[in-house]
């Protein structure tokens, strides 16, 4: 996972509540496509017409704002089932920070596993940076600050501590737990020791052998 510590560039307002995971991206992409394909379908129900044709009047689709590496969203975005390729859709796509009012509870944990940067703000901030966006305006999301700044505006954040510096070392839970691995093989040493017993059995059933009485 890349390292997170400042998002900067356009922002993109898509200023719609419970957007859902299907609409981010469905279901059937994720079992016909590869992750890196994956942006080429995010919000494919909002971005094309049934032609295949863009809508127009698609945020996403129109300048300034076709790239953007940042989204600021309604309340609740992500909501719906758990879907981690909504995620892998929107960083295929090019975003790299999500700026909503809430989220759904598993699409904001599949951020932090993925490094994409998800910012809760009040709506009134929310609807400070939705006045910006619409003159295309640039904004920098800087996790080491945690504060978001565009002109003369800044805006404080807040990112739960152990999160943050996840993002920053670019560590996934797999990749923390690997920090501790010295701590952990002192205490599979120290149970081997303490449980011979536990670790037979174990090895007996990696084996596929039957363990005995």
């Amino acid at each position: 996972m890349d390292k997170v510590t400042t998002v900067a560039g356009i922002v993109a307002p898509l200023l719609r509540d419970n957007v859902d995971t299907d609409i981010v991206i469905r279901i059937e992409r994720l079992t016909q496509q590869t992750r890196d394909a994956l942006g080429q379908y995010a919000f494919e129900a909002w971005r094309y017409h049934e032609d295949g044709t863009e809508n127009p009047a698609f945020v996403l689709n129109r300048a300034p704002w076709r790239g953007a590496p940042v989204l600021l969203a309604g309340a609740n975005f992500g909501c719906g089932s758990s879907r981690e390729g909504a995620v892998w859709a929107l960083m295929s796509m090019g975003i790299r920070s999500v700026i909503a009012e809430s989220f759904g509870e598993i699409f904001y944990n599949n951020c932090f596993q993925n490094g994409l940067l998800p910012v809760r703000l009040a709506k009134a901030q929310i609807q400070m940076l939705a006045d910006l966006a619409q003159t295309g305006a640039s904004v920098k999301v800087d996790l080491v600050a945690q504060q978001i700044t565009a002109d003369d505006l800044t805006i404080p954040f807040e990112i739960e501590g152990l999160r943050r510096e996840a993002l920053l070392q670019g560590l996934d839970e797999i990749g923390q737990t690997l920090q501790l691995r010295e701590a952990i093989r002192d205490w599979q040493r120290a149970d081997r020791e303490a449980r011979p017993w536990i670790w037979s059995t174990m090895e007996t059933a990696r084996k596929g052998e039957s363990p005995r009485a």
